[in-house]
């Protein structure tokens, strides 16, 4: 199990942070921090998250037109800005990630709802996935959802098979910037056992 020093680094200390300290992401954070992440479950391993870190200035300029005005400047100045998407053909990739299984390219390939749900929900773990991820190497995160989809995805994914879920900054937050810790539900609120 883990410590307290753990959970509270992931999960009961850990914020969502909207200003940054300053300080670089290294490459080599950024594929410590997928190492990790990738190895998180998704439905028959199918892993159909796509992942653009936005580190230049050239590619936040990219992304800046997207956003809306309360996301601009928290994104321009954190270090990293990432671009988490889905593959929607992420069942392409099964002969290799689910080699078992050869027939479960068909099970994607009957029904594009089917696919689409797969991907968008499988995506959305992987992205809770990288914020964990993230966490366990030192870094802070920013996600939003403030942002016009169909721009990020002309600008970054414009082959149409990739579409952006949501975007999260890393770095290594700014305590100072961070709000008072909101309300959560209690057990009973939202919870049943039968």
């Amino acid at each position: 199990m883990l410590d307290k020093k753990a959970l509270d680094l992931i999960f009961m200390e850990a914020r969502s942070h909207n200003g940054w300290l300053a300080g670089e992401v290294t490459d080599e954070q950024l594929h410590r921090l997928w190492d990790i992440l990738k190895m998180g479950p998704t439905s028959a391993n199918s892993s159909p998250a796509r992942i653009v870190f936005a580190r230049s200035a050239a590619a936040k300029e990219k992304l800046k037109p997207a956003l809306i005005p309360g996301n601009v400047e928290k994104t321009m100045t954190a270090p990293v800005c990432a671009i988490i998407g889905y593959d929607t053909k992420f069942y392409e990739h099964l002969p290799k990630l689910f080699p078992h299984k050869p027939e479960a390219v068909g099970w994607y390939t009957s029904s594009a709802a089917f696919a689409e749900a797969t991907a968008f929900r499988n995506g959305s773990l992987q992205g809770a996935y990288f914020m964990i991820a993230a966490r366990t190497i030192g870094l802070d995160v920013g996600p939003m959802s403030g942002f016009d989809n169909a721009k990020v995805d002309a600008a970054f994914f414009p082959g149409g098979r990739i579409k952006s879920n949501f975007l999260c900054n890393i770095g290594h937050g700014d305590p100072s910037k961070i709000f008072g810790r909101s309300p959560r539900f209690s057990f009973d609120e939202v919870c049943s056992i039968e």
